[in-house]
């Protein structure tokens, strides 16, 4: 019995002996997973995935435009819906000002006119405000100004309080991938110094 036991063990050393050696030649096999749909390439997956379902690098490269964060422009954290979040001027509330970026897509967000008018209606009596159009690298921008008592709308546009002396600097690039959205607003004593920072943003506008 003893016998059959020994022998026993030395044919299962025998076969996990074996077992290790053959692991040991074969080659191995590629076990990471692909990259999420749109990750690489930039461009939006082709499921239809909202931006939000997007890498941010790939959401920003999906607007096929890029630009240049003004210097002592603070970058916000991820927002729903939202591309990007900047913040200017000082760390009160009284003192900031936001600019946040939105891009829809191909076809996508309205109308430059409409997208004015929203803004516009954004503030008390809905105040006339200054156009104009201009060229950044090849692409047509339109700036737009408003300034008065802003409603400072939520996602469901109902009024947060009114803010008197504000200001909104506005800018809709029309882009190969849609148009993209940058609204910079707050208390007129911050948006207005950082109106050449605005005007500098704007002219780094070009495509990837």
């Amino acid at each position: 019995m003893v016998r059959w036991i020994g022998a026993a063990l030395v044919v299962g050393l025998l076969v996990l002996g074996f077992v290790a050696w053959k692991r040991s030649v074969q080659p191995a096999q590629q076990s990471a997973a692909p990259p999420a749909a749109g990750a690489s390439s930039g461009m939006p997956p082709a499921d239809g995935s909202s931006p939000d379902e997007l890498t941010p690098d790939a959401a920003l490269a999906a607007t096929g435009i890029q630009w240049k964060v003004p210097g002592g422009w603070r970058v916000g954290g991820p927002h729903p819906m939202r591309l990007a979040t900047y913040y200017v001027g000082g760390p009160e509330p009284s003192t900031t000002g936001q600019c946040t970026v939105f891009h829809f897509g191909p076809g996508m967000g309205g109308s430059v006119d409409d997208n004015i008018e929203r803004w516009a209606g954004q503030f008390e009596g809905s105040p006339n405000y200054a156009r104009r159009v201009l060229t950044a690298h090849g692409l047509k921008v339109t700036r737009v100004e408003i300034d008065g008592t802003y409603l400072a709308p939520d996602s469901q546009m109902q009024s947060q309080g009114k803010r008197p002396g504000w200001k909104l600097l506005g800018a809709i690039v029309e882009g190969p991938q849609g148009a993209v959205f940058f609204k910079l607003v707050g208390p007129a004593d911050v948006i207005g110094p950082a109106t050449k920072d605005f005007d500098g943003l704007i002219a780094s506008f070009e495509k990837r």
